[in-house]
């Protein structure tokens, strides 16, 4: 789906004095630590219940909003936009969502690599414990997510935080055939993510996420394209990319501004996690035969033009002028430089990338996975 099959095969076959050796290392110590701690998460671990009554349900809180010093209680909560609510931590879903599809995607990628069976076996109870099993699974709904106190309990938007899960996914795919995770398993993980997918497809909250313009409608797309190409129903994956086409066109401007990003008071943050959703879709694409890579609207509006104007600006060769209230975050630049790297041919891409991760490597990037 998303990761490289063909650069995790080349990967599987490197010499132990390969230029991937230390990423590989890196990597096998990370999960050799996750098996050792043996931790596993759930939406039924949070101390709050969900307005339904069933902590099986997913609950956020909204980053972004804060009380409103100037009312009682303060309530309604109010937007400071880019400033996290350190409220956010009473809620442990989305923090333990989060590790969850880091950990799986850790020793999964371990596992395909090594043929180690500890590996699966740790990823077999990660993915077990969050979807699988009936005393921990999460529900197949997002009803509850990023709520606002004092103005709802969930919201289209909350979708945004599942925007990841095709990581678990392509996780999935990397295990099947170990001993650890059966057919059976791989069976109900499919139908958790037909019944998520039906979700987002029907119910009102997932009707508004669709209708968002930004990043929120992007990374919509992300997860209805992922889902629907897992779950074998490449009619919906291919309907959606041709959505995809005029996210492209309403979101990035002839010369690959995204103004929508742009105006957020994290601009580089935004700009380029709507550009690494777009990357996703274009190698989700490549499933269902969609060429997203090249695609240009009839005005010269694409994904490449996006990431050259980007490109400047990561190499240092001109100055970022819109507003930042934090420190620039590099993470997803590398993992776009490395991709397009391959995509448009040009190799001057991962000096780049080298350059930025500065001994902050992401060994899933550096090994040239994505």
């Amino acid at each position: 789906m998303v990761l490289s099959g063909a650069s995790l095969e080349q990967r599987r076959k490197e010499s132990p004095d390969s230029k991937y050796a230390e990423a590989l290392r890196r990597l096998k110590k990370r999960a050799d630590g996750l098996v050792v701690s043996a931790k596993t998460y759930s939406v039924t671990n949070k101390t709050m219940t969900p307005p339904s009554g069933d902590k099986h349900d997913y609950m956020s809180q909204a980053p972004y909003w804060w009380p409103d010093a100037a009312k009682p209680g303060g309530l309604p909560y109010v937007r400071r936009d880019g400033e996290r609510n350190p409220e956010l931590s009473k809620i442990s879903d989305s923090e333990e969502l989060d590790r969850m599809v880091k950990d799986a995607e850790c020793v999964a990628v371990a596992y395909y690599l090594t043929s180690d069976e500890k590996y699966a076996g740790h990823f077999a109870a990660l993915v077990r414990a969050w979807f699988l099993d009936p005393k921990t699974r999460q529900n197949p709904n997002l009803n509850f997510a990023q709520g606002i106190p004092g103005i709802n309990t969930g919201r289209g938007i909350g979708l945004i935080e599942t925007r990841n899960l095709y990581r678990v996914i392509d996780s999935a795919i990397l295990v099947e055939g170990s001993r650890a995770w059966t057919r059976a398993d791989q069976d109900q993980l499919k139908k958790w993510f037909g019944d998520f997918l039906k979700w987002m497809l029907e119910s009102p909250v997932g009707k508004d996420e669709a209708d968002e313009r930004n990043n929120h409608g992007t990374y919509y797309d992300v997860q209805v394209v992922a889902y629907a190409v897992f779950t074998g129903q490449k009619d919906i994956a291919v309907k959606q990319l041709e959505k995809t086409k005029e996210r492209i066109k309403s979101q990035i401007e002839t010369d690959g501004r995204q103004p929508l990003e742009l105006a957020r008071t994290l601009s580089w943050n935004y700009a380029n996690m709507n550009l690494f959703g777009f990357f996703t879709l274009a190698r989700l694409g490549e499933s269902v035969n969609v060429d997203l890579w090249n695609y240009k609207s009839a005005d010269g509006r694409s994904i490449r033009q996006a990431f050259e104007w980007l490109l400047p600006y990561a190499k240092d060769s001109k100055e970022w002028k819109n507003q930042q209230i934090k420190p620039r975050s590099f993470e997803l630049t590398t993992r776009l430089l490395r991709v397009a790297s391959i995509k448009y041919k040009n190799p001057e891409y991962v000096s780049v990338a080298e350059r930025l991760e500065a001994g902050k490597q992401d060994d899933i990037a550096a090994l040239n996975l994505n």
